[in-house]
């Protein structure tokens, strides 16, 4: 059977918006529901808040120019933290009963690096040291996390830890600015990239979760992202490459799975059906020579990407199209 999941954000910009796609998601996507983020109710709410909000050992304060790394948690960190606790208090309310699969998502530890900066000031991305305690720091809090949500969640026996990844692609061809915005960072080459995504991928598979790993970044590494232990790949089926479904192809083949991203994240000028959608499923099996009876249980139908930025009417249709889509292929 193929799935519908979401990337992962949501409009809104107040506490009953968190409430409300929680239940849009419960209704909409009942086989794969994803924890929603609603990054308009401010900095503690974005990605890179939430996952300081999941990460151990290091604090951190919010600045003029944005998130940094101190030496204790400051007030912001205090409250990005508190915002995530009762928002799984409250996911807790509204899942009570639920069973079956469950999905998470939290920033990756590149993608940190890349927007949240050291003591002094500059990106951690700048600092090699600096950056690996970020890695670390962030695998030890998403076990934590983990083991959080196992308790909160009972009825889940199917966990997805998603990490986002979007800046991994600038991180590793140099195109991350500096704090001066006139020069670039240096590249970080793909061992140490595959090392310190491979610490958080671990934590989560060692505490019996699945890790995936999405980017609807064009050019993603999606190669470097399996072998640093992901075990489902997330893309915006739109912007990958021949080279890319390649790697997908491989990935269905040894029994992992593949979100793809077939429904846009932004209002559409001209809506897609839940027929194309499905057609387009199919003609990308077709290209890649896989047989949807062998590998559709393994797939699973998205949004391109997170749905922050699209109208509400907007988000409905598009979980709508997915659900209907992956019912499509499964039928």
């Amino acid at each position: 059977m193929t799935h519908a999941s979401g990337v992962g954000s949501m409009p809104g910009d107040d506490q009953p918006a968190y409430d409300e796609a929680v239940r849009l998601v419960l209704d909409q996507l009942p086989e794969l529901a994803h924890l929603p983020e609603v990054p308009g109710r401010g900095a503690t709410a974005t990605m890179t808040g939430r996952a300081l909000a999941v990460m151990a050992e290091l604090g951190a304060d919010l600045q003029p120019a944005g998130w940094r790394l101190t030496d204790a948690p400051g007030v912001d960190h205090r409250r990005a933290r508190s915002l995530l606790s009762q928002d799984l208090d409250r996911l807790e309310e509204l899942t009570d009963g639920y069973t079956g699969a469950f999905k998470v998502q939290v920033a990756g530890p590149w993608t940190l690096a890349a927007t949240v900066e050291k003591p002094r000031g500059d990106k951690v991305l700048s600092d090699h040291g600096a950056r690996r305690e970020l890695s670390q720091a962030l695998a030890e809090g998403v076990r934590t996390h983990v083991r959080d949500l196992r308790r909160r969640l009972p009825g889940v026996d199917r966990l997805v830890v998603q990490v986002d990844e979007p800046v991994l692609p600038a991180v590793l061809g140099g195109r991350v600015p500096t704090a001066s915005g006139f020069g670039r960072h240096r590249t970080v080459h793909p061992p140490e990239a595959s090392e310190a995504l491979g610490w958080v991928l671990a934590a989560i598979a060692d505490e019996g979760a699945e890790p995936w790993v999405h980017t609807c970044a064009a050019d993603a590494p999606l190669a470097l992202l399996r072998t640093s232990g992901a075990r489902g790949l997330s893309v915006d089926l739109a912007m990958t490459s021949a080279a890319d479904h390649d790697v997908l192809a491989e990935a269905l083949e040894a029994g992992e799975t593949v979100a793809l991203g077939v429904v846009p994240s932004l209002d559409p000028a001209t809506e897609p059906t839940d027929t194309g959608v499905t057609e387009s499923v199919l003609r990308w099996l077709d290209m890649v020579g896989l047989d949807l009876a062998e590998v559709g249980d393994r797939l699973v139908l998205t949004p391109s990407c997170g749905l922050a930025g699209a109208s509400p009417a907007w988000v409905r249709r598009a979980l709508t199209l997915v659900r209907t889509g992956a019912g499509n292929l499964s039928g």
